[in-house]
């Protein structure tokens, strides 16, 4: 206990002090692009401020071991917003209110489908104690379907279905959750987030790592806690792993327990010390903004002077290295991240089309404003809904960097899929939400007679508007991508090896002495070339890694054009000029949500009514009321009065059938559903029409499995099934000056345009 303590104050006490200069760097960062503003291509696509309010994304019932009775136990799981998953004795405890019987946060966890996976992950963890492939470790299986969470640090959960159905839609729930909670800093925030990014960082590079890191995922305590764990962990295995006794299972699970135990502890306490050092810095927040406002230009000016100074001592070696090392990998790289990075978008497209297409035919049965209302209920969430969402995360996790992971330092590609998923499930949500917004105001001067033209005129208008954000946000991420690759390989090749440099010795080291370990015995003197009042705003290893920076990023920059010019890649859309197309558009991001069964349906959704009566008659609080209304993205909830099957058996899950599914021969359907004889005719007669019609026919052909579908990539269908050659802009597509590049940079990879601070890789002046 007293050993985890120390440890965990010694890493804090470091990370505080690095923050402390990121804060004051981040923060004269904000300042500044406030001021100057930033240039780069503008979103076409509209973002909803509260995507998932009042909103669940799941609850179902399923197995789930009890490692306190070594027991399986049936469970009601209710997912809300937040995607911390809770679970319940039964779906009556959650309606009434009742505190969960447990909380699982999915940051850092792998969701497990076999228990060959789980054995292989939980022997390395404990290499002394291994269990044979194919043995369970202490648990029976109670079902073939496993689903297990598995942390490297804290306590592992086991839930099992009984059907392979449910099997994958409930790993694509968990998946879900871990996704999400892993993306656990806020891009809202300019400052804290930059400032923690940029510390963690050197903090690790400190201590010579300066690959990527797989548990750089959760809120700042649980990242802070992972790297305490980093170093404490082994430690703590050293320490107790010679006293456990028992069989091999009970020595794995009371190791386990150990783990979580310290961990959680770990968590507490840095939570803690990071909330004081957070507190610290907003306290003296505006003593240093009225100095930055005031001195604004002293301090660029006196960047730019030191930079210059750096940059002709550091340039010529990083190039020479750039030409060696960086510059013959630069194109199979890209490649290994946009075939698969552009197969998930295209996906996200196709999803988003094939709803608007099912939902265009149903209209043409009724056409009425609550049959559209039940739709877009629907749709509304498509971007939340794990299973809808899954054939498109599945483009992503093909993505491999075989053979080059060992040379550049990247330790598994799982950072940018989940990075990518991310986007795409960003994109899908703007997608629908400015769809949203365009169909309803379109409604509002048209009655039902011209629903169906409507929405096909919105969907053509909002798959433009896709293919342009797509195409801008991919090549964002290609970029951010190659620089988390290459960037840390160039530093480590520019700074010699620090990883026997202690704690300790780093807190002691003075500046001057850190930066005489630069391969550039010049740099330190450029120290001096700074005002003390500027020095908090302006740090040498900043301006070094920018220098850096500068001489990978034309080649990579240039890479990305040449990419961009590939059909297959459909990267040159965003080429195409769409600013002035929608000058009101964004005027309709500022409306509320679209409550489109409040506003156009008839009456309660389905089953509400029922929740009415026994809210009344039963005296629930308001609380618990709403529980049961909340409406949910995917809807598991067991229906009163289905059987309960013996020993609480799982079955009572819904199969995947339960979620509504595109039909096959949906594409065939929407090439008559776009011709202008059916669109502009009477509902009822076109259905009588085509009902004889049917008769009448032949059947289709059969399509063969790899022949083109006859949707076009901008959103029309042709009539008849013909085939036509959209026509493609081939014209640069680069027309943003670096000071745009930067300020269209996401900030979850911290790159900022003017002390380049937020870069994720920068060189580390602490090394002995």
């Amino acid at each position: 206990m007293f050993h985890q303590i120390t440890r965990t104050g010694e890493v804090i006490g470091e990370f505080g002090r690095l923050y402390e200069q990121q804060y004051a760097v981040a923060l004269f960062n904000k300042v500044r692009f406030d001021i100057e503003g930033g240039g780069g291509p503008q979103p076409q696509l509209l973002r909803r401020k509260a995507p998932l309010e009042n909103r669940s994304i799941f609850s179902g019932a399923l197995f789930q071991f009890l490692e306190e009775n070594k027991k399986w136990r049936n469970r009601f799981l209710f997912v809300p917003d937040s995607y911390n998953m809770n679970y319940y004795d039964n779906k009556a405890s959650h309606e009434r209110g009742l505190h969960p019987k447990g909380t699982i946060n999915c940051a850092g966890y792998k969701v497990l489908t076999s228990m060959d996976q789980y054995l292989e992950l939980l022997n390395n963890s404990l290499p002394d104690v291994k269990a044979k492939v194919g043995n369970a470790p202490f648990l029976k299986c109670a079902t073939e379907f496993l689903l297990i969470l598995w942390h490297p640090y804290a306590r592992h959960y086991y839930f099992c279905v009984v059907t392979e159905k449910e099997q994958k839609k409930w790993h694509a729930v968990f998946q879900d959750c871990v996704r999400h909670t892993n993306d656990g800093l806020l891009e809202e925030s300019k400052v804290q987030t930059p400032a923690f990014t940029d510390s963690v960082r050197l903090f690790r590079q400190a201590h010579g790592q300066y690959g990527t890191w797989e548990m750089m995922c959760g809120t700042p305590p649980q990242i802070l806690a992972n790297l305490v764990m980093e170093t404490l962990l082994p430690e703590v295995r050293d320490l107790i792993t010679p006293g456990l006794k028992g069989k091999m299972h009970e020595r794995q699970r009371n190791w386990m327990l150990i783990c979580d135990a310290v961990y959680g502890l770990v968590v507490r306490q840095a939570q803690a010390q990071y909330e004081a050092v957070v507190q610290s810095c907003e306290a003296g927040r505006p003593l240093l903004e009225a100095s930055i406002r005031t001195d604004m230009d002293q301090i660029i000016t006196s960047k730019e002077h030191v930079s210059n100074k750096i940059k002709a001592v550091a340039l010529p070696k990083a190039e020479k290295l750039l030409k060696v090392s960086i510059q013959p990998y630069i194109s199979s790289i890209l490649e290994a991240l946009m075939e698969p990075t552009s197969r998930g978008f295209s996906e996200v497209r196709d999803v988003f089309f094939r709803e608007l297409v099912d939902m265009s035919k149903n209209t043409l049965n009724d056409s009425t404003k609550e049959k559209l209302a039940e739709h877009m209920e629907k749709i509304s969430m498509l971007a939340f809904h794990p299973v809808k969402m899954q054939s498109c995360y599945e483009k992503v996790e093909d993505l491999s960097l075989d053979g080059l992971q060992q040379r550049f330092d990247v330790s598994s590609p799982s950072v940018f899929v989940q990075r990518a998923q991310i986007l795409m499930r960003e994109q899908m949500d703007d997608a629908v939400y400015t769809f949203e917004q365009i169909l309803h105001q379109s409604l509002e001067d048209q009655g039902p007679e011209g629903l169906c033209k409507s929405i096909q005129r919105c969907q053509d208008r909002v798959i433009k508007k896709f293919d342009y954000d797509s195409s801008t946000v991919r090549k964002r991420f290609f970029r951010e991508a190659l620089l988390q690759i290459f960037i840390p390989y160039m530093l480590k090749q520019l700074t010699p090896s620090v990883a026997s440099v202690s704690l300790a010795a780093v807190a002691a080291f003075p500046l001057s002495l850190i930066l005489l370990t630069y391969p550039f015995s010049e740099l330190p003197r450029f120290q001096e070339l700074i005002f003390e009042d500027f020095s908090r705003f302006i740090l040498v290893e900043n301006i070094f890694e920018e220098v850096v920076l500068h001489s990978v990023m034309k080649d990579i920059m240039m890479a990305v054009k040449e990419a961009a010019v590939q059909r297959r890649h459909n990267l040159y859309r965003d080429s195409i000029v769409l600013t002035s197309s929608d000058p009101n558009l964004h005027l309709l991001g500022d409306n509320p949500a679209i409550d489109w069964a409040g506003e156009f349906g008839t009456g309660p959704e389905e089953g509400q009514g029922q929740d009415d009566e026994e809210g009344e008659e039963t005296g629930d609080t308001g609380e618990a009321h709403r529980r049961r209304r909340m409406k949910q993205v995917v809807s598991m909830i067991q229906l009163d009065g289905s059987p309960i099957l013996v020993n609480e058996s799982c079955l009572e899950v819904p199969s995947v059938d339960g979620i509504p599914e595109e039909r096959e021969g949906e594409v065939q359907d929407a090439d008559a559903l776009s011709s202008p004889e059916i669109v502009h005719q009477d509902p009822v007669k076109v259905n009588a029409t085509t009902s004889k019609e049917k008769k009448k026919a032949p059947p289709p052909p059969v399509q063969p499995e790899n022949s083109p579908s006859p949707a076009l990539t901008n959103g029309s269908i042709l009539k008849g099934g013909e085939r036509r050659t959209q026509r493609r802009q081939t014209a640069p597509m680069w027309n943003e000056s670096l000071f745009g590049l930067y300020a269209a940079v996401n900030l979850d990879f911290v790159f900022l345009f003017f002390t380049m601070t937020g870069i994720l890789y920068t060189i580390n002046l602490t090394i002995a």
